[in-house]
């Protein structure tokens, strides 16, 4: 006979089949507009909450023996065969059951919380997904072994906050920044350990004759393969499919404009494909890397910016047009060699460039926007300056000059955005008494946001994602006690204290 939890928890899961097979069966036709998304996030979070109900059976699959008594040789292999899942995403959902779960050990008192409590909270909730699960763990194994034991829930917490409010691409930014406040001058990860990582995996070839490329860059190589893929894998270029499409463009032979513009409306490569055959073109044998032309007005080569501070303590990192990062001491390094390296320093207060009624930007404006605001400034948008063009926030056409303060980086997508009528979106400088004063903020029309509230886009500038945490969240919580002294920045006029130094 059965007992009353086994009772409820089999009449819980009748239950949820009989809602999922109900609501499957409904059209979606009839659904106004305004409740499709509605609906979206609500699935969405029950498919989340779900997540951690398939997290405790696998604890209980594992209290109980199942696997090894299935034959399994692991418990991922256990799930890879009761469940008929990747074995990828098998070892995702036992890994995130191992750190957010409560385990009850043999002859021990159980665990007193999870290894990730606030991340298994929000699991808990459906804040966050399994993909978030999956980002957050690797930024925490990549978290020094020397890292206090407060500093490190502090990660935790934090990067389980953001998460509620990011999708699972960008977490990595914030675990970087994270990583920059626990080491700011570089010391527990060296060049050394960077090297010791390098690596390029070729496999053998499958039946279809294809072959998979695994690769492990250096923060050099990266930058230096970045500014090549910036140019040679943008739509239209070197295109297989496209007779017309260029493979090449140099000073000598440029590509015109009109014939680019047309390669890229018929291109339909994935940004993979794009990228596979730009490196297709850099195998060929007549490839020469020292004349690629230039791209969004600017020489095809390394533009890294740092600020003079760095410079002075040959520490910390500098930034790449492409949103990578590479240490500074590489940076000068690559600056002594006399490569083919565009760097700009940066002082405490910048310098604004005033170019009079002219239409386009010059390079000396766009190296100083890739300095200033690192990437697409539209809300929510990833791509890297190198992606971006140079936008007038005051359209030229209107009267708007080419000034750096009427300036700013916006990708190809969201430039196209811009426009007048109520599905248009704008943009502004913010003001002096602002939070982000000088940075440009966007204006989604009506249809997205109803109160039209002014936006900057914090993606690029992870460190003022930083800032934004409850004050339960507060870092200086961690400094008090682990009794190690808080580290002080400013950031755009706001004093920010990250967490605490080694």
């Amino acid at each position: 006979m059965e007992s009353g939890g086994e009772s409820a928890i089999a009449a819980g899961a009748a239950a949820l089949v009989a809602a999922v097979e109900s609501l499957t069966a409904l059209p979606l036709i009839p659904v106004p507009d305004t409740d499709i998304v509605a609906l979206m996030q609500q699935i969405e979070t029950c498919t989340r909450r779900l997540a951690s109900v398939q997290r405790d059976l696998i604890v209980q699959a594992c209290a109980r023996s199942l696997p090894a008594l299935n034959g399994s040789g692991s418990p991922a292999l256990y799930l890879q065969s009761v469940l008929h899942i990747s074995h990828g995403d098998a070892i995702n959902r036992w890994r995130a059951a191992e750190d957010l779960a409560v385990w009850h050990r043999v002859g021990d008192e159980p665990d007193p919380a999870p290894v990730l409590p606030n991340v298994a909270q929000a699991l808990d909730e459906g804040a966050i997904s399994l993909d978030h699960v999956r980002v957050i763990r690797q930024v925490m194994n990549r978290l020094p072994g020397k890292v206090p034991a407060e500093a490190r829930a502090y990660a935790e917490k934090q990067l389980a906050f953001q998460a509620r409010a990011l999708d699972p691409t960008h977490l990595p930014r914030i675990g970087e920044m994270i990583l920059g406040f626990l080491d700011p001058d570089g010391k527990l990860t060296e060049d050394a350990d960077r090297q010791n990582q390098r690596s390029a995996v070729l496999s053998p070839q499958r039946y279809d004759l294809m072959s998979t490329l695994t690769v492990e860059l250096t923060p050099d190589a990266r930058a230096a393969f970045d500014a090549v893929m910036a140019k040679l894998a943008r739509p239209g270029m070197c295109n297989p499919a496209d007779k017309e499409s260029p493979w090449a463009e140099d000073e000598d032979n440029p590509v015109p404009r009109d014939v680019l513009e047309a390669c890229a409306a018929r291109d339909e490569r994935s940004k993979a494909q794009r990228q596979h055959d730009a490196l297709m073109a850099v195998l060929h044998p007549d490839f020469n890397p020292t004349k690629l032309g230039s791209h969004r007005g600017l020489p095809v080569s390394t533009i890294m910016t740092m600020s003079i501070e760095d410079v002075e303590r040959a520490a910390g990192v500098a930034t790449t047009a492409t949103g990578g990062q590479v240490p500074v001491e590489n940076a000068l390094r690559l600056m002594a060699r006399h490569c083919k390296t565009f760097v700009l320093v940066k002082n405490k207060n910048g310098m604004p460039l005033h170019i009079g009624e002219i239409r386009l930007a010059n390079p000396a404006q766009r190296l100083a926007l890739i300095a200033t605001e690192r990437g697409c400034t539209r809300p929510g948008c990833s791509a890297p300056a190198s992606m971006a063009a140079a936008h007038h926030v005051t359209e030229f056409s209107k009267g708007g000059p080419t000034d750096i303060e009427n300036l700013t980086l916006a990708c190809d997508h969201c430039h196209a955005l811009v426009k007048d009528g109520p599905r248009g979106w704008k943009t502004i400088k913010l003001g002096a008494d602002s939070d982000f004063p000088g940075r440009t903020a966007w204006i989604a029309p009506a249809h997205v946001d109803p109160s039209r509230t002014p936006r900057v886009n914090h993606l690029h500038h992870p460190e003022e994602l930083l800032t934004e945490v409850p004050p339960s969240v507060r870092p200086r919580r961690v400094c008090r006690a682990s009794g190690l002294s808080p580290v002080r920045y400013r950031v755009l006029g706001r004093v920010v204290t990250p967490l605490p130094r080694q």
